[in-house]
């Protein structure tokens, strides 16, 4: 399998899955700009959608978005829970990339600073549900699964955007927990983040 990504983007947390769970992905770092792969291929040819990530699978066939890739990942490794906290990963994958990720697009764009204060509002009162949930140290308790590595490349994204989480330690005490995981250093230092 091939991972298209960029250094960061959101592609970080399907790196991180693939880490974590034992997979061997090659990767091909994507400049989102000139739609150029590292190869020299103009990636809109791989993915008309222009983004990552997108997982070319073994066959061939390519998958994108976030929400199909890390479920896919997690299934391959073995990383997403079963019967009901499967849905409930499911539900977390879901609502980072609808109501948090979405959240940052002023942030990456020439939005007016009223727009991108509006953002990070917006942003940090999406986190707040996080920041509740975050009791046994992972989103669905003890036990790292997808939707982390996700919340943790928007925790990522926060620093990036100076977006204060001082108010959150469950928040704070989870990205320094992800920090110190072997195979989430092992992907940042492979996109040159570390």
């Amino acid at each position: 399998m091939k991972l298209y990504y960029a250094p960061g983007a959101c592609s970080l947390a399907d790196h991180i899955v693939a880490v974590e769970g034992g997979l061997t992905l090659d990767l091909e770092k994507v400049d989102l700009k000139a739609h150029i792969t590292e190869s020299g291929v103009d990636f809109r040819k791989i993915n008309p959608k222009g983004y990552v990530p997108a997982l070319e699978l073994d066959d061939g066939s390519l998958l994108t978005e976030n929400s199909a890739i890390l479920a896919f990942l997690g299934d391959q490794a073995g990383l997403m829970p079963e019967g009901m906290d499967r849905y409930r990963a499911l539900e977390w994958i879901g609502y980072i990339s609808t109501e948090i990720h979405k959240s940052f697009g002023p942030l990456f764009h020439d939005s007016a600073q009223e727009v991108k204060t509006k953002a990070k509002d917006k942003i940090r009162q999406r986190l707040q549900l996080a920041e509740e949930k975050l009791s046994g140290g992972y989103l669905l308790g003890g036990k790292f699964s997808p939707p982390d590595a996700y919340l943790f490349v928007m925790l990522r994204w926060c620093d990036k955007n100076k977006i204060d989480l001082a108010a959150m330690p469950r928040l704070t005490a989870f990205k320094a927990r992800m920090e110190n995981r072997a195979g989430v250093s092992k992907a940042l230092k492979q996109e040159g983040l570390q």
